[in-house]
């Protein structure tokens, strides 16, 4: 067994923010598509979305506050949130391109279906969905953390998520038949 030991202290510097985007992108997330529904629908590409309590069901999504969208969830009662499946890189680039339309011409270019609960956009083939009511959102720096409460969600159980690491889309690894995971 070998023994490893950790950087010695101030060894990084926080403070460079290339650096500190380097090292968080070590941590492999899922990619989902945030929007909202009304007379002016907004798509937004996000990573920073998890879990936040099972009972009541709370998840959260942080947004920057620049962001058109920061103001588009200020000014919704919901939400909605698609966890983009593997294949659906397309999808994630489109929703992050800051030039792409404004309002409902920015969902011609993809395939989606209107929330049952929430009236915003839902991205058709992706993993799951979850619809959600706004919970509060709070203050994250130059971020604004939104936190909804699920009302409505739905899920392909078959479908592996489309994943970002290191600064690149990727695919989970298929798992050899009769290996050890």
């Amino acid at each position: 067994m070998s023994t490893l030991t950790a950087a010695a202290p101030g060894a990084a510097v926080v403070g460079d923010p290339a650096r500190l985007r380097r090292a968080l992108g070590a941590f492999a997330t899922g990619v989902t598509v945030v929007t909202v529904g009304g007379a002016s629908p907004r798509g937004m590409t996000a990573n920073s979305f998890t879990s936040v309590s099972l009972d009541p069901a709370l998840v959260l999504v942080c947004v920057g506050n620049d962001a058109v969208m920061n103001r588009a969830l200020a000014e919704s009662d919901t939400f909605a949130v698609s966890v983009l499946g593997a294949g659906q890189e397309d999808v994630a680039r489109h929703f992050a391109d800051r030039s792409r339309p404004m309002g409902a011409e920015q969902f011609e270019a993809v395939d989606w279906l209107p929330g049952r609960a929430t009236d915003a956009p839902l991205i058709a083939g992706a993993a799951a969905h979850f619809e959600c009511v706004r919970w509060g959102a709070y203050d994250g720096g130059d971020h604004t953390i939104r936190v909804g409460r699920v009302t409505t969600l739905d899920d392909l159980p078959d479908r592996d998520p489309l994943v970002f690491h290191r600064g690149r889309f990727r695919q989970l690894a298929a798992q050899a038949q009769g290996g050890a995971a």
